[in-house]
């Protein structure tokens, strides 16, 4: 856990790409390059003063070409190499963007660093195997790293399937498929409200991305991939267990993107903002651990920490942010922290819009600081999962 007294981000110092349902659009790009690629073009038309930055923390959590020094090269990118900084790579799956921001924080809080950039990005599309010698049978042992890693649970001697760590969970709340239909009905109309008006919410720190087919740059500038949902059609989706609660409708999809974050003092963040009059203070972060094959329970007791740490109450939370993988993880916190459900994922959330892993949390903490904003401030958090039973929650305060 950790607290944090001068802390910030510049309002507008942040942004994700749309994100985009595996093996589309972006299913050919390697991520390393149009992460670092996206980071260049966004600090250059947003008027960033990237030259303030003086550490990069890099996630990226799937294997690509290039991931072996993938935050070597993005922060040359970024940079230019107009100024040389060093460079951290991180993954911690799902929650890797919280962390980074969390680690940045502390290089800040600590004066190691006066401004640090997040930067991360992944592609489920087009993933690599791996591929190793097996001694024992004289052959080779071959790995999926997308489909394999997202199947299994990596809790040692939990021996369940992800999605069976939130069949367990709900079996011990007592938490009805009909709870997890009403959530993820709720999740799709919230995400609406972010496309309403043109898509005028998503438009505050959304940033496209652009790629090369033939001669051509396409700009992509909208997710893409997300299924329709209606209350008629989720009542009629048969759970992948008998008798248990996960549907098709309840759980995210893979999907690719990437996203950045600057974290910095109270004093640059006020000269980077894009308006000084909204500040943005990062207040406390949390990593916990729940019992094995428990997944979805994490996310509680992960932001009931952060709260402790940024010297909060869950109550004082007038947003809240998730990484629902499952209906089943959002059921568990309402239950167990009492959450008011219209509180939580206002304008989207990854069961929708997908999940890319490394950019996932990321883009939460940008709709975070904006929902905050739209409402004229107040104090938010957001709360994730980190494959196996860890999470991680930070907590954030805006005006």
């Amino acid at each position: 856990m950790a607290k944090y007294n001068n802390v910030f981000i510049p309002y507008g110092g942040y942004y994700s790409t749309p994100f985009i349902r595996w093996n589309g659009a972006l299913k050919s790009e390697n991520p390393v390059v149009l992460g670092a690629a996206t980071a260049r073009r966004w600090v250059l038309e947003k008027d960033i003063p990237y030259n303030e930055f003086d550490f990069m923390y890099y996630g990226q959590t799937i294997y690509s070409q290039k991931t072996f020094f993938g935050h070597a090269y993005a922060a040359a990118v970024v940079m230019n190499r107009e100024k040389e900084i060093p460079a951290i790579g991180l993954n911690q799956v799902c929650t890797t963007s919280v962390t980074s921001l969390a680690l940045a924080a502390n290089d800040v809080e600590l004066g190691n660093y006066s401004t640090c950039f997040c930067l991360s990005t992944d592609r489920t599309s087009s993933h690599s195997y791996i591929i190793s010698p097996n001694p024992t049978k004289g052959n080779l042992d071959i790995e999926n790293v997308v489909l394999d890693n997202f199947d299994l649970d990596p809790s040692p001697g939990a021996g369940l399937k992800m999605y069976r760590t939130a069949e367990a969970v709900a079996k011990e709340r007592g938490i009805t498929k009909e709870m997890c239909d009403e959530i993820v009905f709720m999740r799709y109309e919230q995400y609406k409200d972010a496309l309403k008006n043109d898509r005028a919410f998503q438009k505050r720190y959304m940033f496209p991305i652009e790629i090369k087919q033939g001669k051509k740059i396409v700009v992509v500038d909208e997710d893409a991939g997300i299924t329709p949902t209606t209350w008629e059609g989720l009542q009629k989706l048969k759970p992948v267990d008998e008798g248990g609660v996960v549907t098709y409708g309840g759980q995210t999809h893979p999907a690719d993107g990437n996203c950045g974050i600057i974290v910095t003092t109270k004093e640059k963040a006020a000269a980077m903002s894009k308006d000084k009059n909204i500040p943005v203070q990062v207040l406390g972060y949390a990593s916990v651990r729940v019992a094995p094959g428990r997944m979805a329970a994490a996310p509680a007791p992960a932001l009931q920490a952060g709260c402790d740490a940024a010297g909060v109450k869950v109550s004082d939370l007038s947003q809240i942010k998730t990484h629902n993988p499952f209906a089943v993880n959002d059921a568990n916190s309402e239950i167990v922290l009492g959450l008011k459900r219209e509180l939580m994922n206002n304008y989207g959330s990854s069961m929708v819009y997908g999940h890319p892993q490394g950019p996932t949390a990321g883009r939460a903490i940008c709709e975070l600081i904006e929902a905050l904003a739209v409402q004229g401030g107040g104090i938010g958090a957001f709360t994730g999962c980190a494959a196996g039973d860890i999470a991680g929650s930070i907590v954030i305060k805006v005006g």
